[in-house]
């Protein structure tokens, strides 16, 4: 009854079929989910790659990409993320399963950009969220036959059906933790501001006053290094404060939450939750275009930590002044000699030089890669 109700007459099929599904809907994390949705298509189609394109608020273009089957070599050198046009756009335009013999045969194909490995057969179909389209399943290159049939795409769909509901609970999951939270993040945030920050700042005042009684200046400069530690120490927990009261009250509009979203989001690929420190007047002074390219190199710096640094802190800075600057410092690998600039840091590079600033790379001593990203203001 079953296998007839969702189009599915092969047992094996449909064995593969379920245990996708189970596998999808293991996990609450909605990336590990996109992942495993991606991946678990390819197997059930037998397709060589495979993708997930999530749709951005407009429900016209692509946010995300996720794929499956290239290296992140490939990645690196096919460039930027699609956005959705040509064969995609026609996917998001027309929410309904699409299949194709040739790619480059389909009269609405917008080509392949340098470096992309070569695909003909394509099978797409939506993703559908509490009746709202959120994105697309993108799979192709059947690797037994020529193109996909007509069992792959019932398959698919019917994969697409479970993604549905997986990524539906995995977000209600995350909207439920976020609400659990913030009572105690509001809690915390006030006794940050209201107890622990004051006691740091009036030790630093009483510092400051022993620093002119000292007469070793070798005493002294170490005085007046603990003071420096300690005033870093306050801009790192007020940005904490602003991240607990943002996340408490749903603010994301201004420059520094829009910074702070960023930096959230790479939490998964990093495995570990980036620090992050501002100075000056961020929401002041940062507007577009200023704004836009330096979230957009801030998201590519951050990604190639995850994909090359194999690293376990990741420290980013925001200087506001006559310059915006970017820090960007992790203890990973370092940079190898001789190594080849990619594309990414060929755009975040461009981007800079378009707003009068520079990206530069150097390594400090105690290892990793620091990476400078500047712009006017």
């Amino acid at each position: 009854m079953l296998m007839d109700t969702i189009g599915i007459r092969d047992p094996e099929k449909l064995k593969e079929l379920l245990t996708a599904v189970l596998l999808i809907e293991s996990d609450l994390s909605l990336p590990v989910v996109l992942k495993r949705v991606v991946k678990a298509g390819c197997t059930l189609a037998d397709a060589r790659y495979g993708a997930l394109g999530v749709l951005d608020a407009s429900g016209e273009s692509l946010a995300e990409f996720i794929t499956e089957g290239l290296t992140e070599a490939q990645i690196d050198e096919i460039g930027p993320a699609p956005t959705g046009k040509g064969l995609l756009g026609k996917l998001i335009n027309d929410a309904k399963p699409l299949r194709v013999s040739d790619i480059g045969q389909y009269e609405g194909s917008a080509g392949f950009p340098p470096n992309h490995p070569s695909m003909s057969s394509f099978l797409g179909v939506p993703i559908t969220v509490a009746g709202v389209v959120f994105g697309n399943i993108y799979l192709t290159e059947k690797l037994s036959e020529a193109e996909f049939t007509d069992d792959d795409e019932q398959v698919v769909i019917a994969l697409a059906s479970a993604a549905g509901i997986a990524i539906e609970n995995a977000r209600l999951h995350a909207r439920v933790r976020e609400l659990t939270l913030t009572e105690d993040r509001s809690r915390i945030a006030r006794d940050l501001h209201d107890e622990v920050i004051q006691r740091i700042f009036a030790v630093g005042l009483s510092m400051q006053s022993m620093v002119r009684q000292i007469d070793s200046d070798q005493l002294r400069g170490r005085m007046q290094d603990a003071i420096d530690e300690l005033d870093e120490t306050i801009k790192q927990i007020r940005t904490t404060i602003f991240a607990l009261s943002m996340a408490s009250n749903g603010q994301r509009s201004s420059a520094r939450a829009k910074i702070l979203t960023v930096i959230s989001d790479a939490t998964a690929s990093l495995g570990f939750e980036p620090h992050a420190t501002f100075s000056g007047p961020i929401d002041a002074i940062v507007e577009e275009p200023v704004l836009s390219n330096l979230l957009a190199v801030l998201r590519e710096a951050l990604s190639n930590v995850a994909r090359h640094a194999d690293a376990s802190v990741v420290r980013a800075t925001i200087s506001a002044g006559e310059r915006l600057i970017l820090v960007v410092e992790d203890n990973g690998n370092g940079l190898e000699p001789g190594s080849t600039l990619g594309l990414g840091i060929l755009n975040m590079r461009e981007r800079g030089r378009q707003l009068g600033g520079e990206l530069t790379f150097s390594t400090p001593e105690t290892g990793g890669t620091k990476l400078t990203w500047t712009a006017e203001l």
